[in-house]
């Protein structure tokens, strides 16, 4: 039976808000589509930036354990789609046995891929230069939005884009992932790379992203081990981070959904 569900995962300095063409676009195809927020995430992005205390709070496991409950309650399994970090917890849903086939969109790696480009340090230095914003919510300032999410855009989309979707991050999360590989001992983002019940997976990578590269996403998929597993690699040209809202979403959207009918 095809799926008739599409979870849409978001990732960090964002809300489901940044899935809101996605939304539109896949419901007139007659889906029904969730949006899930994190754990205290529920209301606007005006309110998380006027008081970012939940994004202080959030934890990798309350967000897993929110989308797995959300799952397990559907009537039958969903196509998952993450974005950033959101594709790394999509990764983890597959890795639980939830979802008919996943696709993540310039996914964060999961625990084992030490891929580390210069680039991706710079675009989470704000976080990472203080060890103190480790019980912080950092936010970007505009030339940081522009550097890390909307690169290739035209100028007055980043000032747009950077009005209308960012959020802090909760530094928490984001010095815990970037330490995961330096610990003994399985972090938040353990993944089994050698799990051959897990639903095929696609990596869709913009070739000018600058905060999950296109090397990021081929070592995450090469890590994938399990014989017979689908877990394929797609670039697009000229995309950067934010790519499901940069100009052209459509391609990558219907890319997105065609491959995982095609492979539920």
């Amino acid at each position: 039976m095809q799926p008739d569900t599409i979870v849409l995962v978001h990732g960090f300095w964002l809300t489901p808000r940044a899935w809101e063409y996605w939304i539109t676009h896949y419901e007139n195809k007659g889906f029904c589509v969730i949006a899930p927020p994190y754990p205290g995430f529920e209301v606007e992005v005006e309110a998380l930036n006027a008081d970012p205390t939940p994004i202080e709070t959030v934890t990798v496991p309350a967000i897993i354990s929110s989308l797995e409950k959300l799952i397990k309650g559907l009537d039958q399994p969903p196509i998952v789609m993450g974005h950033s970090a959101g594709g790394l917890f999509t990764q983890i849903l597959l890795d639980r046995g939830l979802g008919t086939a996943g696709v993540v969109l310039n996914s964060a790696p999961a625990e084992g891929v030490t891929t580390v480009p210069l680039s991706q340090i710079r675009s989470l230095f704000p976080v990472l230069k203080n060890p103190a914003n480790r019980h912080r919510a950092v936010g970007l300032d505009f030339d940081q939005w522009r550097y890390a999410f909307t690169n290739t855009f035209p100028e007055d989309q980043v000032r747009a884009t950077y009005e209308r979707y960012h959020i802090p991050a909760p530094g928490s999360v984001v010095w815990s992932g970037s330490l995961a590989n330096l610990h003994p001992g399985h972090s938040d983002t353990y993944v089994n790379f050698h799990n051959a019940g897990r639903a095929p997976l696609l990596f869709l990578s913009g070739e000018d992203d600058h905060v999950m590269p296109p090397k990021v996403q081929v070592s995450n998929a090469k890590h994938y081990k399990a014989e017979g597993i689908t877990t394929e690699v797609k670039v697009f040209p000229g995309r950067s981070h934010l790519m499901g809202v940069q100009d052209g979403w459509q391609e990558i959207a219907d890319y997105a959904l065609d491959w995982a009918l095609a492979h539920s």
